[in-house]
């Protein structure tokens, strides 16, 4: 048996596989996409030739050829020690990770309804993986079980209680992995106990989500039910008046198409009407391009106010937390963002800014700034691995 540790991010069309060693330091890393279809490709991280793939390559297959190649290179000599798998939703069922057996497996299920175009996704992932390793621990990592910390005033709709009990309807949050990794950094560079730090976490990317974290604990979020509440994202709105719905079906808009729109033309995409890469609105609005500013601008906003809300869910504040591919790269939207923010006392150094705090321990705040602002890269799959290690020992 290999010492090695194996850790997959099923997607819908897409599969991640990330190798460690017994000390979680990564080996190496693949991607295989555009699953299911006619061009499907996979590729190792650091090779320039890509891994042809079936026509048509689902995701056992997929997984199978990179495991394949893993051996042939020798980054995996025989079988892991344990597999971690990253999961959307786990409801309320799942406060932390979990070994994965036929409890686990239903309990997955049961809350695939919350997370249809996740879950079901996350099961493929886990069966072609047993399927490979029958003998191997398998262990889900939950993106919701982090923010089961939530008090009910903050997970709570104000709806009638017979939707939370009857239907499970209630704040659940997302991108978990990465608020507690945020929580554990955070206080590592600031030479503080985790659980004696509180931080306000931005995590931005194509998906975006803030979380207030009281103690090491996940204490308010921005989503919800789904990955759709909150903050302005790459193709998702966030927030929105749900009258939205009644006001377009009365123009003959379907409710799907509503959420389709919500899901895959809005946020970013949908203001500029260009892009939903962060890196190309800001080039174009350097060159004058209106809606691309548009884009920015209300995406710092929304931003920097929940920020600002956040801060009512804290009884202290020791820093305020980027990451995310947005939010650990782009200076701009930092920058932007805390501009809103000077009746806390933020303040930005610009130079520190444009070198991401690469030289300064991760903070690029000003000295003058009341609080720290920190910029820290996230790693998902390192917590994904630790988990896995720690219950396969177990």
């Amino acid at each position: 048996m290999d010492e090695s540790i194996l850790v997959v991010n099923s997607g819908s069309s897409s599969v991640k596989l990330a190798l460690f060693d017994k000390h979680h330091q990564k080996k190496a890393s693949a991607l295989a996409e555009r699953l299911n279809k006619q061009d499907a490709i996979a590729h190792i991280n650091g090779s320039p030739e890509p891994i042809e793939l079936p026509k048509g390559a689902n995701h056992q297959q997929a997984l199978q050829i990179l495991i394949e190649t893993f051996t042939q290179k020798e980054l995996l000599k025989g079988s892991p020690i344990a597999i971690g798998h990253r999961v959307v939703h786990g409801g309320e069922t799942f406060r932390e990770a979990a070994l994965i057996d036929s409890y686990t497996i239903t309990a997955i299920k049961k809350v695939s309804s919350l997370a249809p175009l996740h879950n079901p996704v996350n099961l493929v992932g886990i069966d072609a993986m047993q399927a490979l390793f029958p003998a191997v621990p398998q262990v889900a990592v939950f993106d919701t079980a982090y923010h089961q910390t939530l008090p009910e005033k903050a997970y709570r709709y104000a709806l009638p209680k017979h939707c939370y009990e009857d239907w499970g309807v209630r704040r659940y949050g997302f991108h978990g992995t990465s608020h507690y990794f945020m929580a554990q950094e955070a206080a590592r560079l600031l030479g503080k106990p985790v659980d004696s730090t509180s931080i306000i976490s931005a995590h931005l990317g194509n998906g975006c989500s803030i979380t207030a974290i009281q103690y090491g604990k996940s204490v308010d979020t921005s989503m919800g039910l789904t990955p759709l509440e909150g903050l302005v994202m790459g193709t998702r709105s966030g927030d929105v008046d749900p009258g939205l719905f009644d006001y377009l079906s009365g123009r003959g808009v379907r409710a799907s198409e509503v959420h389709a729109m919500l899901n895959n033309d809005s946020g970013l995409m949908g203001l500029s009407g260009h892009t939903n890469d962060m890196r190309t609105l800001c080039e174009l609005a350097e060159q004058g391009d209106k809606p691309a500013q548009l884009a920015i601008d209300v995406f710092c906003f929304r931003l920097a106010r929940y920020i600002g809300a956040m801060t009512a869910s804290l009884t202290h504040l020791d820093a305020v937390v980027f990451t995310g591919g947005i939010g650990e790269n782009s200076a701009q939207v930092r920058q932007e963002t805390i501009k809103h923010l000077g009746l806390l006392g933020l303040e930005i150094d610009p130079e520190r800014n444009q070198q991401h705090g690469r030289q300064t321990e991760s903070q690029v705040n000003h000295a003058d700034s009341r609080f720290p602002i920190l910029v820290i890269p996230t790693n998902e799959e390192l917590v994904i691995a630790r988990a896995a290690s720690r219950l396969a020992n177990a």
